[in-house]
């Protein structure tokens, strides 16, 4: 007779994996959660949104896209969950929501329990950072459509803002400045790009080096700088939300700061940029040098350096720096916002100007 373990499933190893994440699913609770891991469905106790006069829920999805190929590679699994939750999280406080909870869904040829636990290790470990909780998630095996060692992940996370602080392009006015905060290197962005740049893909495309090379401008191995962590700014855009005058942010993922930024923008307003205020990380000057990427392209699928921006009222810009100080968050002004009829431009459009800093 045939067995569903014999089919390429093994129970076992999922029910072992849960118990080695349970661990740390425990580590990310908060107070509303009801129950524990094994449930059907997670429980969150929304009476405490009775403090809301207009309570407005906020919702992200996301992946980490090809970067999982990295942590494949190398063997290293507990990396790539912080990334999962940078990628949400930080996409949910831009309109100043306070992230509640959080799913993850991992998909995988074969379930290794270590390699799994590893995983929520990373989601449990980033859902503190971020101050929400971890409330439930799926594991699946699906041999035949993923290799042994291969695997995907996403996730969905759950906020909420009170109505009458919800932040966005109706707060923008001209005058505002553009604050910068530093991104921790490429985060979850242009994968794709950065692999065929720099390993060998196919065809024999590509500089052909290994994720073990030291490479002397990053004073580590390639491997090691392209599985550092997506930063996660939830507290400190939280706090800069509640103590400051933020008008709106912009997480700068797929897509660049300019095109990112231009989302939160009204019609009649447009922004420049000055890039001679920061000097990117040296992975993104590898990244062009290598591959002979043009700086536009670089600028469309590339952070830059830039993880988050804030658009703040110039009058209160000592306390919007002194805020993401206190987070350890290293953030200046990079830009302004003016009438659009002042410069001629399209609406709610984002010129990036001069040359980055050595």
């Amino acid at each position: 007779m045939t067995s569903y373990e014999q089919a390429g499933v093994s129970i076992d190893a999922g029910d072992r994996a849960v118990e080695l994440m349970r661990v740390w699913v425990e580590k990310a609770r908060r107070p509303e959660v009801l129950g524990g891991i094994g449930g059907f469905a997670g429980l969150f106790d929304a009476s405490d949104l009775k403090r809301f006069d207009r309570p407005l829920l906020a919702t992200s999805a996301d992946g980490v896209g090809t970067k999982v190929a990295i942590a494949q590679a190398m063997d290293v699994h507990h990396t790539i969950g912080f990334d999962l939750v940078g990628m949400l999280v930080d996409d949910l406080v831009v309109c100043g929501a306070e992230p509640l909870f959080l799913t993850d869904y991992i998909a995988t040829g074969r379930v290794v329990p270590e390699r799994v636990a590893a995983i929520v290790q990373g989601i449990a470990e980033a859902c503190v950072q971020a101050g929400c909780a971890l409330l439930g998630g799926e594991t699946a095996e699906h041999p035949g459509l993923l290799g042994p060692d291969e695997y995907d992940l996403a996730g969905s996370t759950t906020g909420v803002v009170e109505a009458t602080r919800l932040l966005g392009p109706g707060r923008v006015r001209p005058g505002d400045l553009v604050v910068a905060m530093r991104s921790s290197g490429l985060h979850s962005n242009g994968y794709s790009l950065v692999r065929h740049v720099l390993l060998e893909g196919a065809g024999g495309q590509g500089a052909g080096w290994s994720l073990e090379r030291h490479v002397d401008e990053l004073g580590r191995t390639l491997g090691e700088e392209l599985l550092e962590p997506t930063r996660v700014y939830a507290k400190a855009c939280l706090a800069l939300a509640r103590e400051t005058r933020t008008h709106a942010m912009s997480h700068v993922t797929g897509g660049g700061l300019a095109a990112n930024l231009a989302r939160v923008l009204p019609e009649e307003v447009a922004v420049t940029i000055d890039r001679s205020t920061w000097a990117p990380q040296p992975v993104f000057r590898l990244v062009q040098d290598v591959g002979g990427v043009a700086l536009p392209d670089l600028e469309r699928t590339l952070n830059m350096g830039v993880g988050m921006v804030a658009v703040v009222d110039a009058e209160d810009l000592g306390r919007v720096l002194a805020t993401l100080g206190e987070h350890e968050v290293t953030a200046w002004v990079c830009g302004e916002v003016s009438l659009v009829e002042a410069t001629g431009r399209e609406p709610a459009s984002v010129l990036l100007q001069g040359t980055y800093a050595d």
